[in-house]
């Protein structure tokens, strides 16, 4: 399972103000804390407090200075992502593209280049589908898209779109059901991809429908997520449930190890 963690996020009071202040402790204390916990990316997103490259970079920099976890760099903005990949030490993924051909003809050379991976998320000039069909039809375009700029399958990271269920309760099974079909694309499979907290916007029981939500989006073929690596339950949970599917070999020790 690749885990993404979603705390060097500006969405945070405690990032914004750091980054506001240039002040590193705080991104650097939860770089460290996430990489203990098994973090295999830092997604790191400046948001809307700047659209200043520079600002990213200094996140980017500041985090490499305490742990060597790759980083997710966190940004639609071709500006922010020529900038912010040059100064990243290992080989980053891209948060994010979208299934339209002028997105993708910006974002998909910067990853060529620096044999980055890039998350392509299928929404398209409508906005986001709303049945399987639809989804794996962008998810195929970006694929397609990807591999004719020389990126392979396995560093294409396919995200289906969750939607809240609180709101939109239906359109888990499609999602569900598009997970299941990305992986069909190609052999070796593109990764498949959520923004984990998405499903469980606005609930009352955010950590069990997250943790179910994996679960069974583990068993339609989703290997990454973008989610609260520091929340143990929801860890062990996705661990068993790639047990479960015959992706790890079982040891009565395998939580721990």
């Amino acid at each position: 399972m690749i885990f993404i963690g979603e705390r060097i996020n500006t969405g945070f009071a405690d990032i914004k103000q750091a980054v506001q202040d240039k002040d590193p402790k705080p991104l650097q204390e939860w770089a460290r804390k996430q990489t203990a916990a098994g973090a295999t990316y830092l997604d790191v997103n400046l948001g809307a407090i700047s659209s200043k490259p520079e600002d990213m970079c200094w996140m980017i920099e500041t985090v490499q200075e305490a742990v060597d976890t790759p980083i997710c760099i966190d940004s639609n903005k071709a500006n922010i992502l020529a900038e912010a990949i040059k100064v990243c030490k290992a080989p980053a993924l891209i948060n994010s593209t979208t299934a339209v051909a002028e997105k993708l003809e910006q974002v998909l050379p910067i990853a060529a280049e620096h044999n980055a991976s890039v998350i392509g998320v299928v929404m398209d000039e409508a906005g986001a589908p709303k049945d399987a069909n639809k989804r794996v039809e962008n998810a195929g375009m970006i694929l397609a898209c990807a591999m004719e700029h020389g990126i392979p399958p396995e560093h294409i990271f396919l995200d289906p779109i969750v939607m809240p269920l609180k709101f939109m309760q239906e359109q888990a099974g499609q999602i569900l059901e598009a997970t299941n079909q990305f992986k069909l694309f190609s052999d070796p499979p593109p990764h498949v991809v959520c923004g984990l907290s998405n499903i469980a916007n606005g609930t009352r029981h955010k950590k069990l429908i997250n943790r179910i939500f994996l679960a069974m989006a583990i068993a339609n073929g989703m290997d990454a997520a973008i989610c609260d690596v520091m929340d143990t339950a929801l860890v062990n949970a996705a661990l068993t449930a790639e047990l479960v599917m015959n992706k790890a070999i079982y040891a009565d020790s395998y939580v721990k190890k």
